[in-house]
């Protein structure tokens, strides 16, 4: 557990939650550059300015403490005054990106916290901090080199799927009827200790032949799943389950299946990633590539429309199978989570928050290279952030240059975190269209 949490903070936040002040009135800072921050070329200086919004909120002597880091391995941090803007100017001399960090504190040195009143009642508490980013030259950037037999590999693994078939041995369950659908747990045979499992709802009097169907994957965690809130009518949808555990089980049943599988740190295992079929993410996608399977036997399908989708982790397994199956046609993957993996060693590119350690056996998990293989699906990437360090952006945007498809869409987030968006965010948006 320690382990996982050095991997997961880096020290300048960890030591900023630590020393936290109370909660003050909705404050926020907002950042920004002299241009559109996707827009400089090598050795051009960028102009961040950061502007504290106190409302009206009483300021003592507090400081804004910055972090620059950036894809040259260069850090500097320091402090300003917070009662007037603050200029940060840098650069970058090759392609990449720069991060700049900026958390406000207290006169004590103690993080301060904003409150803000949510229309529910509920009061939502945050640190006061922008995370903004620019890059140099993006759309050049490269991956560090496909390894070789990377088809050859996924050819194998699909023949391990078919070689366990699930015809006439698909568990399905009815557990839940709603206004407009019935839901039921799904348990399919797959290769490997567990199978695929999640959330099948399928509308009521669903023509035969009639729907287009929605693959949903979620993000990184070890919680139950439970039956989804969503009510579909005009779509089918089959929420997967990353870890292929069982539904509808009691407490006890979850709190050992999790210890099973590593817990809080699994997928982070270095000796099951120094083989690419030992490696966590390999049941998780030939699951995946089984609940694809599976969807397309339904008699509802309409045979056209498979569309697959997911944040984070989900948007890593909704890479997957948009590359491996090619019936995708549209995947909407949202801040992907470990693109480029080699990129820090091999290229000196800024480190994720929270990485896994690289092997080059993971590579065949890598997104980069799954872009490549992904040529008709429509792919849009709804958002990736240019502060978010669990999703580095570099990945990103190598993801999006390597894919094969010709119509293809992301949106970049100015000041977005993996989990936070500023209010009304800068936002740049990337974009082809098949002519």
């Amino acid at each position: 557990m320690k382990t996982f949490l050095k991997r997961a903070v880096w020290a300048f936040a960890l030591f900023s939650v630590l020393a936290a002040a109370e909660p003050a009135a909705d404050i926020r800072l907002v950042g920004k550059t002299d241009k559109s921050p996707l827009s400089y070329r090598p050795g051009e200086e960028m102009v961040f300015t950061f502007t504290l919004d106190a409302g009206e909120a009483k300021q003592g002597n507090w400081k804004l403490h910055y972090l620059r880091r950036g894809d040259d391995k260069k850090t500097l941090e320091g402090t300003a005054p917070a009662d007037r803007p603050f200029v940060f100017k840098t650069s970058l001399d090759r392609p990449g990106f720069v991060n700049v960090e900026v958390i406000l504190k207290d006169e004590n040195g103690k993080v301060v916290f904003s409150e803000k009143l949510r229309p529910n009642g509920t009061r939502l508490k945050r640190r006061v901090i922008f995370s903004a980013g620019a890059a140099v030259s993006p759309e050049t950037l490269k991956d560090c080199g496909e390894l070789a037999g990377f088809d050859a590999f996924w050819a194998r693994q699909k023949e391990r799927l078919a070689a366990v078939p699930f015809a006439g041995k698909v568990e399905k369950k009815l557990v839940r009827e709603t206004k407009n659908c019935r839901v039921y747990a799904v348990s399919l045979p797959a290769p490997g200790p567990r199978p695929a499992t999640g959330y099948l709802s399928i509308p009521k009097n669903a023509k035969p032949g009639s729907l287009p169907v929605h693959l949903i994957f979620f993000g990184y965690g070890i919680n139950p799943q439970r039956p989804p809130a969503e009510d579909p009518k005009n779509f089918i949808a089959f929420h997967v389950n990353a870890h292929g555990q069982k539904l509808e089980q009691s407490a006890e049943y979850y709190t050992a299946f999790f210890k099973s599988i590593g817990g809080k740190g699994y997928a982070y295992d270095h000796k099951q990633n120094q083989d690419p079929e030992t490696s966590f993410f390999n049941g998780m996608a030939l699951r995946d590539l089984r609940a694809a399977e599976y969807v397309k036997t339904l008699p509802e399908w309409n045979r056209k429309d498979l569309i697959v989708k997911g944040g984070s982790q989900g948007g890593l397994q909704t890479v997957w199978v948009a590359a491996l199956d090619p019936d995708v046609t549209a995947a909407y993957a949202s801040i992907i989570w470990l693109c480029d993996l080699a990129g820090a060693e091999k290229k000196n590119r800024c480190p994720a928050m929270g990485r896994v350690k690289y092997f080059p056996a993971l590579e065949y998990y890598d997104p980069v290279f799954m872009a490549k293989r992904i040529k008709k699906a429509k792919v849009v990437i709804p958002r990736a952030g240019l502060g978010d360090y669990t999703s580095p952006p570099s990945g990103i945007a190598i993801f999006y240059n390597n894919l094969a498809t010709p119509d293809k869409t992301v949106k970049w987030y100015q000041g977005s975190t993996h989990g936070e968006i500023p209010e009304k965010p800068e936002i740049v948006t990337w974009t082809a269209r098949a002519k």
